[in-house]
C-alpha cells in the first residue's frame, strides 16, 4: 500500500459522475443544483469521467467516446469552459466533498493533440502506423512510455490538474509502467500532498492475456505500491457470473476473503455494484427486496463505496459512452433512503483499521459477513434473494438492533432468524 495513504476512504463514498449524461443540459454548471441532493447520500468524493475534449478521427457514435481524449490540458468544450469546471469544483469544495477527475494515460485519439506534437510518444506496429498493442479499440491510439520525456509531459499535466482538483481515477492503470505512477505520485504531491490515487486495475482474464501476448500488465499487488484505492476487477469475473446464478455465492465470499489474506493491511478495493463499464444492477436484479440487499451489501465490503449516478433510482440502462443519453430519474423506484441510512452506518461502525470475514450458504443466497474493528465486531446478514432464512451467525446469544431498519433481532443458539431484510448487527469488543 502507498505508505501515506489515507485510511479513512476505507470509510467514504464515491459518486461517479459522467457529464454528459448527468443532466439534460449535459454542461459543468448543469450539474450544481444537484449537488446538495448528492452530498445528501453521504458523498465524500465526486468523481467526474473525462472532462477533455473528445477526438474526431475514428470517432464512435456521433459524439465520440470521452476515453478517446483529444487534449489532455483542456476541457471538452461541449460540458462549458474551465471557468465553469472551476467554479463546479468550488461549489463542490463548499459541500465538503472532493473531486477527482479521470486521467486516460495509456492512449489518446489518433488526431490529439500530443499525437500532432510529439508523434514519437507513442506505440508504433512493425509497419510504423500508431494503434493499439492490445485491444481494438479503434478511436484511440496507444502511448509509449518506453520514451522518457512522455513521463515528464504527462506529470506536468498531472501537477497542473492537481492544483484545481484533489484526486485521479486513473484509467486502465495497470496498462502504464508501475514506475510511472509511482514517479507521478511523489510529484503531485509536491502540489497536493493529499492527492487521491485511484487505479483501474484490470480483469483477471484481461491482465493475464496481456502478460501472455508480452506486454506490461501491473498485478494489483504491485500496484498498491503508489494507489490508495483499486478497482475489485481481479473477482469481478466471478462477480458477474454469480450475481446471474451461474457460480455459487461461497466461491465470489471465499475471493473477498483471499483479498482480506493477499493485500496489505490498509488495503482498499472500490466496491460497485456497476459502473459505465458494467451492467446495471437493477438490469440484473430485478425484484427490488433482493435488489436492496446486495445495496447493503455494497455498503458493508470493506473498502470505499462507489455509486455511478443512477443507480439510486435503480435505472436498468447504462447511458451510452457515444451518445447523449441522460439518466433516468422518473423510474419510480428510490433508493436514496436506504443509501443515505447505509453511508451513515459505515461512517458511524466502521473504521479503516477494519478486519473482514465471511461465509455464504449457496442453497439459500444468504451472505454472512463480519467486520471487525479495533471497538466494534459487527456482522452483516443479507439474503440475496430477498427471501427468509435461518442463519448461523458469531454473536453471544441475545436481542441486537438492526442498524438499518431499527428492528430488534434475536440471537438464539448461535443463530438468528432473517426475515429477507438486510441485517446488520453489532456488538462492542
Amino acid at each position: 500500500m502507498a505508505y501515506d495513504t489515507d485510511r479513512s476512504l476505507q470509510t467514504q463514498v464515491l459518486y461517479s459522475v459522467y457529464v454528459r449524461a448527468h443532466t439534460p443540459e449535459g454542461t459543468f454548471r448543469a450539474v450544481i443544483p444537484d449537488l446538495d441532493r448528492i452530498r445528501s447520500l453521504g458523498t465524500d468524493i465526486v468523481w467526474f469521467m473525462p472532462i477533455h475534449p473528445i477526438g474526431v478521427e475514428g470517432r464512435k457514435g456521433s459524439l465520440g467516446c470521452p476515453y478517446a481524449n483529444r487534449d489532455y490540458r483542456t476541457v471538452n468544450p461541449a460540458y462549458g469552459t474551465l471557468d465553469d469546471f472551476k467554479a463546479l469544483v468550488d461549489e463542490i469544495h463548499a459541500r465538503g466533498m472532493k473531486v477527482i477527475i479521470d486521467v486516460v494515460y495509456n492512449h489518446t485519439s489518433p488526431d490529439s493533440v500530443l499525437y500532432a506534437e510529439h508523434p514519437e510518444f507513442f506505440y508504433h506496429d512493425a509497419e510504423g502506423r500508431p494503434g493499439n498493442r492490445y485491444g481494438d479499440w479503434a478511436d484511440v491510439i496507444d502511448l509509449d512510455y518506453a520514451n522518457r520525456a512522455l513521463w515528464d509531459y504527462q506529470i506536468e499535466s498531472l501537477r497542473y490538474w492537481a492544483s484545481i482538483v484533489d484526486g485521479f481515477r486513473c484509467d486502465v492503470a495497470s496498462l502504464v509502467p508501475l514506475n510511472f505512477w509511482r514517479e507521478a505520485r511523489k510529484a503531485v504531491k509536491e502540489v497536493r500532498p493529499d492527492c487521491i490515487w485511484l487505479a483501474e486495475t484490470v480483469h483477471l482474464s484481461f491482465n493475464c492475456e496481456a502478460r501472455r501476448l508480452g506486454f506490461s500488465a501491473m498485478r494489483d499487488t504491485e500496484g498498491y505500491e503508489a494507489f490508495d484505492m483499486e478497482y475489485s476487477y481481479d473477482i469481478r469475473e466471478v462477480f458477474d457470473e454469480m450475481v446471474r446464478g451461474r457460480r455459487p455465492l461461497s466461491e465470489y465470499v471465499n475471493l473477498l476473503n483471499l483479498q482480506e489474506a493477499l493485500y496489505p493491511d490498509n488495503y482498499n478495493k472500490l466496491r460497485c455494484l456497476e459502473n459505465h463499464d458494467q451492467p446495471r444492477i437493477a438490469s440484473v436484479v430485478t425484484d427490488m427486496e433482493a435488489l436492496v440487499n446486495w445495496t447493503a451489501m455494497l455498503y458493508f465490503l470493506k473498502g470505499t463505496t462507489m455509486i455511478y449516478a443512477g443507480q439510486e433510482w435503480a435505472d436498468t440502462h447504462v447511458p451510452s459512452l457515444f451518445e447523449r443519453e441522460p439518466i433516468d430519474r422518473e423510474t419510480g423506484r428510490s433508493l436514496m433512503p436506504l443509501m443515505k441510512k447505509l453511508a451513515a452506518i459505515k461512517k458511524t461502525l466502521f473504521t479503516g483499521e477494519d478486519h473482514f470475514w465471511g461465509t455464504a450458504d449457496d442453497q439459500r443466497r444468504v451472505a454472512v459477513l463480519e467486520r471487525f474493528g479495533p471497538q466494534k465486531h459487527c456482522v452483516g446478514v443479507f439474503s440475496l434473494n430477498g427471501e427468509n432464512a435461518r442463519v448461523k451467525v458469531k454473536l453471544p446469544d441475545g436481542t441486537y438492533e438492526n442498524h438499518i431498519g431499527g428492528n430488534l433481532v434475536k440471537v438464539e443458539d448461535g443463530e438468528l432468524l432473517c426475515d429477507g431484510t438486510p441485517l446488520i448487527l453489532s456488538e462492542d469488543r
